[in-house]
């Protein structure tokens, strides 16, 4: 993390997402300035509070994909929640502080991982070692011979040669693993109770010891069981929660899209008094406050939200102005152009085109498209967002489907090898998209 400065952030988004350099910018502050906190001493640094970002802009101009990889960036834990599948509370729906404790559980998930990592060479070898029990059984030694002991050592010596070679993959034992639980149907409704029904499983099953059953299988597949079984028994689960906690209070992200469908629009009618007690049931959290979890309590007094909306009804000020105040950045994103068409469909390491080129190659084709061809895609994808719903660089996935369908349909074929997409191809194939008035079917 030191060594990302703004500018290398910047960079690195750069990579994936075209434009927006004033959103990238803003991230990429607030990012750093995490690390800068980390830097200052006590008392002082649990003073500073993250400015948390409001991203305003149409749908699939890149405000999730901003947050996301910023979050991937740093390892660090990040959920996407709506703010409209919340409500307030006595309505049917999501209870709010459910979104951290959705955090905490990605947290452990992730140290837990990385724990394991740590661990899988030995894991490994304990679980080679329980094969070797169920191929080569050693039975008591007390009641044989030296000499029959020494024998029966090497003879063990060079089954585990041979296990470690591969030459068993294929046999087939017997083992007794874990059966993996039920899981449990949810009788608590959905009234604010989302989170009780895997509480009350995980007391169940700590009452309960889990039973085994005896199964047979490949010793690849036995490997396998053993192994997460021998990593689950070195990993000291207490020390992955105190980590995984840690983690969400200094760095976690949440990222609230759909922000601008709880801001009320000043009428007083009772969907909008709704929508603001939505706010204030959120506000404690972005202001910061306790949440009990299973794994304990945690504070989000220092986890980073960034909030996203399209903002084409209400406005920023909207909001109840306690909400607002804990927002004290906003970025407008720009619709994107003709010209930002083209980069994403050739630019970024996921780029369109090149999703599509690895999809053909699957099955042995090589799909080539030409300048113009990708020119004409970006100006069709352009007069379809001006004429209908913008939806941004949603609309080349749409563009794109439709020009490759006949193609994806026919593969596999032996006859063709080999496909390059021109202009002319492009207009012919896409010709009724853009002059037919009901383009309903083509809308995402």
């Amino acid at each position: 993390m030191e060594k990302l400065t703004p500018k290398k952030i910047v960079r690195e988004l750069d990579k994936y997402i075209i434009g927006q350099s004033s959103a990238k910018r803003s991230v990429a502050i607030a990012l750093r300035n995490r690390w800068r906190r980390q830097q200052v001493d006590e008392p002082l640094r649990e003073e500073i509070s993250p400015n948390n970002i409001i991203l305003i802009g149409s749908t699939g101009v890149g405000k999730t994909e901003i947050s996301r990889r910023l979050a991937t960036l740093v390892n660090a834990p990040f959920v996407k929640v709506e703010a409209s599948k919340f409500t307030e509370v006595g309505y049917v729906g999501r209870d709010v502080e459910s979104m951290i404790r959705d955090l905490i559980e990605v947290s452990v998930k992730q140290v837990r991982s990385e724990s394991e990592a740590k661990v899988i060479g030995k894991a490994l070898r304990n679980a080679n070692e329980r094969i070797l029990e169920i191929l080569f059984p050693t039975g008591e030694k007390e009641s044989i011979s030296e000499e029959a002991i020494n024998r029966q050592d090497r003879t063990r010596k060079k089954m585990k040669d041979r296990l470690e070679n591969g030459d068993f993959e294929s046999r087939i034992i017997k083992i007794k693993a874990k059966s993996k639980s039920m899981p449990m149907l949810q009788v608590m409704g959905p009234l604010g109770m989302d989170d009780m029904s895997s509480n009350i499983q995980d007391m169940l099953s700590s009452v309960m010891p889990s039973k085994k059953k005896t199964q047979r299988m490949k010793v690849s597949e036995a490997r396998e069981i053993f192994s997460e079984e021998e990593a689950e028994k070195l990993i000291d689960m207490d020390d992955v929660i105190r980590v995984a906690i840690d983690r969400v209070e200094q760095s976690g992200f949440i990222f609230l899209d759909e922000i601008d469908k709880i801001a009320g629009q000043g009428g007083g009618s009772s969907p909008d008094v709704s929508r603001e007690g939505v706010q204030r049931d959120i506000l404690p959290i972005v202001e910061g406050s306790t949440v009990s979890t299973k794994y304990g309590q945690v504070k989000t007094d220092h986890i980073l939200f960034i909030a996203a909306g399209a903002f084409h009804v209400s406005k920023p000020s909207d909001l109840i102005p306690e909400l607002q105040g804990r927002f004290p950045i906003r970025v407008e994103l720009d619709n994107l152009s003709q010209s930002d068409f083209v980069k994403i469909l050739t630019k970024p390491k996921n780029a369109l085109l090149k999703q599509y080129e690895a999809l053909l190659q699957a099955e042995g084709v090589t799909l080539e498209f030409n300048k113009d061809a990708i020119n004409e895609i970006a100006k069709i994808a352009t007069e379809l967002n001006d004429t209908m719903e913008n939806i941004g660089a949603r609309r080349l996935h749409t563009v794109l489907t439709s020009l490759l369908d006949d193609i994806l349909f026919d593969l596999p074929d032996k006859k063709i090898t080999e496909i390059s997409i021109n202009k002319k191809m492009v207009q012919k194939k896409l010709s009724n998209l853009s002059e037919d008035e009901d383009l309903r079917r083509y809308i995402l």
